[in-house]
């Protein structure tokens, strides 16, 4: 049986379906669709903490499907700005976890992931998916993929 991790960049995934469609993401749609590939041995949610009940609920119901949900704390700058992103985080759990499985699937748009999925494949010989709105995911991510799953209808609440 396959095993399979799962890696989902949640900012990115709850800001491009909003900007795209005005919608929401089917997270449990999405899972139902990817235990049919293989065995989830790994599944990773990252997302800011911004410390309110609506998020806490959305969290809870990401556990509840099978993710472990990873958390940084919400940074408000001086200036107005706001910092937070998982990308380095990302980046660390799925080049330590490589190895150990034979597909990575990750959910973002963000390009600054081809390089990694590039390397992944070159080292590991994984298999890599990538799940994302397919106007605002970045074309390099696209072909970096093994095979690139966009984000349309079915798989938006």
């Amino acid at each position: 049986m396959t095993n399979i991790a799962i890696f989902v960049d949640v900012q990115n995934i709850y800001y491009t379906t909003r900007e795209a469609y005005g919608r929401q993401f089917n997270y449990r749609e999405c899972w139902k669709r990817i235990s049919t590939q293989g065995e989830i041995v790994s599944a990773q949610a990252y997302a800011i903490d911004r410390n309110d009940e609506k998020q806490r609920k959305f969290q809870s119901a990401l556990k509840h499907i099978g993710f472990e949900v990873q958390l940084k704390p919400y940074i408000q700058r001086a200036d107005g700005s706001a910092k937070g992103d998982w990308d380095v985080g990302i980046t660390i759990d799925i080049l330590e976890t490589a190895g150990k499985v034979d597909t990575v699937i990750l959910l973002s748009g963000d390009g600054d992931f081809a390089l990694l999925l590039d390397k992944i494949k070159e080292k590991h010989h994984v298999r890599t998916e990538v799940y994302g709105v397919p106007a605002l995911t970045a074309q390099s991510l696209i072909e970096a993929a093994t095979l690139f799953h966009p984000i349309k209808d079915d798989l938006l609440l």
